[in-house]
């Protein structure tokens, strides 16, 4: 009797417990969800999608390594879903193990060659290999299913660029930002990504648009508003580029290049004392690995 009360408890608590998760998770409490979901794992009978669910939460919550080890055993319990591995790929991705990351992502593949996500996830792994051609087939895919995925528009921007193919470069650019314009205002991507293609090709008034739109959508972005101080430094407009870089390194103190840009700014506008600060930190952070930007 007290077998069969345990059990009946244990039926009635479990959704309840995933339910509170489920919610946590898409109010994006991250860290709540995580809790809700760990205290299903004991009462839940289908472990393996218990822990997919916790694995992912972790995952953004920014709990890596916790997020690996759940998920490696979710992929244990689950070897036929290509949720788990393309998830743990991620995890892995993440903390840095990009040989292994490909291999959850290919697993994955083996499993649903199809599944959007994972070959966009494999593309950007290749991206950061700089293994462009690989990359570049893994977009490909993507839009074949889904002309309208304006990140795989972006990103094989990105390898095309990275090729020195300019005019495919531009005809993708191009098209992620047409996708995104009116229906995806919180994408700032496309438009960084093109600004930076642009300073780079000396168009700076191009550059100093995209940038700002990029600030726009994004002002907790550090890298959007280097490039716009830097696409102002390169329209000699220093003054103006100030607050932009000075914003850039307040948002993440640890972003060398736009220290050094700050202090060439301080330097030119006579303000040694402040342009030798920054050289200073510059020094110091320049032997750290710069993070994924």
């Amino acid at each position: 009797m007290i077998l069969l009360w345990a059990l009946l408890a244990q039926s009635e608590e479990c959704p309840a417990l995933l339910d509170r998760g489920r919610k946590a998770y898409e109010a994006r409490e991250f860290v709540r969800a995580v809790g809700e979901f760990e205290r299903a794992l004991p009462v839940c009978r289908n472990r393996g999608q218990v822990l997919l669910a916790l694995g992912q939460a972790q995952l953004l919550a920014q709990r890596i390594e916790a997020s690996i080890a759940t998920l490696r055993e979710a992929t244990a319990l689950e070897p036929r879903d290509a949720l788990a591995h393309k998830l743990l790929g991620d995890a892995l991705y993440l903390s840095g193990q990009e040989i292994e990351a490909e291999k959850f992502f290919k697993a994955a593949l083996a499993i649903d060659s199809r599944h959007e996500a994972t070959l966009y996830a494999l593309g950007r792994v290749y991206y950061q290999q700089k293994r462009y051609p690989e990359a570049v087939r893994q977009f490909q895919k993507v839009l074949e299913q889904n002309p309208e995925s304006y990140r795989a528009h972006d990103n094989l921007a990105l390898c095309y660029d990275a090729l020195r193919q300019d005019s495919d470069a531009l005809r993708h650019f191009f098209k992620a930002l047409d996708l995104v314009h009116k229906d995806h205002p919180e994408y700032d991507w496309a438009y960084a990504n093109l600004a930076d293609f642009y300073l780079r090709r000396d168009q700076y008034e191009k550059a100093f648009h995209l940038a700002a739109e990029a600030a726009h959508r994004n002002p907790e972005s550090a890298r959007n508003c280097f490039l716009t101080g830097k696409a102002l430094v390169r329209l000699d407009k220093q003054e103006l580029s100030l607050r932009w870089l000075q914003q850039a390194v307040r948002l993440d103190p640890s972003y060398a290049e736009a220290r050094y840009l700050l202090a060439q700014v301080y330097r030119k506008l006579g303000r040694e004392e402040e342009a030798l600060q920054e050289l200073e930190k510059f020094r110091e952070l320049r032997e750290e690995p710069r993070p994924r930007r």
